[in-house]
């Protein structure tokens, strides 16, 4: 039997890409940014976004990059997936990140910007109808994920806690 091997697609900060399988998605440097990977396991089609803000609503102007916020990114990844063949009610989710990395003496929302992000990033996917299925949200430390499309498998691995899959 010949295995092939898939291409390793890097994204990063503010970034959104597709794969088919066999190809991986990976993206580093989640801190308080989270990284949502939306998949369709019978089409073997799945996207990441590397999300750093909860709203575009926080945008200066609407051409900032969509793939930086939580509602925007999402919907572009979601409809991104439905032109590769994806079906709606098949695009489940599994998400990573959201860390409170920095404590700060202030208590102020602002600065609480991993939590900030998981809550815009569940608001979105639910409104979406998509079902998250796994999650290593939260904590103090910065992870770096890589998704399997042929498997939908999740590797995370976090500073100073080594690697699961979800």
């Amino acid at each position: 039997m010949i295995s092939k091997v898939g291409t390793l697609v890097k994204l990063g900060i503010a970034d959104m890409k597709l794969a088919a399988a066999p190809d991986l998605l990976k993206t580093s440097g989640l801190g308080s940014c989270v990284g949502i990977v939306l998949f369709d396991a019978l089409q073997s089609v799945a996207g990441m976004v590397h999300i750093m803000l909860p709203s575009s609503k926080s945008a200066k102007n609407q051409s900032d990059n969509l793939a930086k916020f939580a509602d925007t990114g999402i919907e572009q990844v979601y409809k991104a997936l439905i032109k590769e063949g994806a079906a709606p009610e098949r695009i489940k989710a599994k998400i990573a990140g959201g860390a409170q990395m920095f404590q700060f003496s202030s208590t102020s929302e602002l600065m609480r910007i991993g939590p900030r992000n998981i809550a815009a990033v569940r608001r979105k996917l639910n409104e979406l109808n998509i079902l998250i299925v796994a999650e290593d949200v939260g904590g103090k430390s910065g992870r770096t994920i890589e998704f399997d499309s042929s498997t939908c498998l999740l590797k995370i691995r976090t500073v100073h806690k080594g690697e699961k899959t979800i």
